[in-house]
């Protein structure tokens, strides 16, 4: 015996793919995620951004306790602007001077950019980045 298949079945299944899969592809293209700003574009940005940026001077505070403070400035560009940072959570191990980093957080009144707990990401060091080779 032939088993009949109703073609409102195979309509109603292929209408909930597509609108999950244009749910999907919105998703993305929108992104959702944080935008990532240097010290010098941050006075220009208002609630909760990714602060990109090289660790300058000597780290104090415990990050565990009142908060780590430290300060990052520009990693590329002429200006070098500088921003004060309070961080408390996790320190990586790569953490220290001259460090690239990304923390996540919102600067307040005061201008100190206060991070989101544990969202320290440091940057892989210069010495992993492939060399040019010299010129001939």
């Amino acid at each position: 015996m032939a088993r009949s298949t109703s073609p409102a079945r195979l309509v109603i299944a292929l209408s909930i793919a597509a609108v999950l899969a244009v749910f999907l592809v919105y998703t993305s293209i929108r992104g959702g995620g944080t935008p990532s700003v240097s010290p010098s574009e941050l006075a220009t940005r208002t609630g909760e951004v990714s602060l990109a940026g090289r660790v300058v001077g000597t780290p104090t505070g415990d990050p565990h306790g009142s908060g780590l403070r430290f300060t990052l400035e520009d990693i590329e560009g002429a200006k070098k602007e500088r921003v004060l940072v309070l961080y408390k959570g996790s320190v990586p191990d790569l953490f220290r001077t001259g460090r690239d980093l990304v923390v996540t957080g919102s600067r307040h009144a005061d201008g100190t950019f206060v991070t989101t707990p544990g969202s320290m990401i440091t940057k892989c060091p210069s010495k992993y980045q492939s060399v040019e080779p010299p010129a001939a």
